[in-house]
């Protein structure tokens, strides 16, 4: 019964990674963090004032989604073109984005862990984090 089981769950797996929409998913992760991103960016700006709880929420989540971001799922050969932002230099540099991402995974659990309990601490890790944004679409977006 174990091997039915397993064999089923094999069979599904392959079957999901055969319909996976990379163009998709990497477009959903990026709105996402888009939208995370937007949450504490008015408290940045000194729109909002400084909610130490909502910036370790919002962070935990950056960095969850950072997780996510499997440069070699969400970027194979076969999605470089079509609905894509996504610049051709990308597939030239494999290795140069690939250490970009990580970057940006490093830092965003870095301002995870920092639990930041002022506006100055939070806009350092922010501005940290968000460098990274600027940075990669600059070299890496269409």
């Amino acid at each position: 019964m174990k091997s039915l089981a397993l064999s089923l769950a094999i069979v599904a797996a392959a079957l999901t990674a055969a319909h996976a929409d990379p163009i998709a998913d990497r477009k959903a992760l990026m709105k996402e963090r888009g939208g995370l991103v937007g949450q504490i960016a008015p408290i940045a700006k000194g729109e909002q004032p400084f909610d130490a709880a909502k910036v370790a929420e919002v962070f935990t989540a950056l960095q969850a989604n950072a997780e996510k971001y499997d440069v070699d799922a969400l970027f194979p050969a076969d999605s470089k073109t079509g609905d894509t932002k996504a610049s051709p230099k990308i597939w030239e540099d494999m290795a140069g984005y690939k250490a970009q991402a990580e970057k940006y995974k490093a830092d965003v659990t870095a301002a995870a862990a920092a639990k930041p309990q002022d506006v100055d601490a939070f806009r350092a890790e922010f501005g940290k984090v968000t460098a990274n944004c600027g940075a990669c679409h600059q070299a890496w977006r269409l």
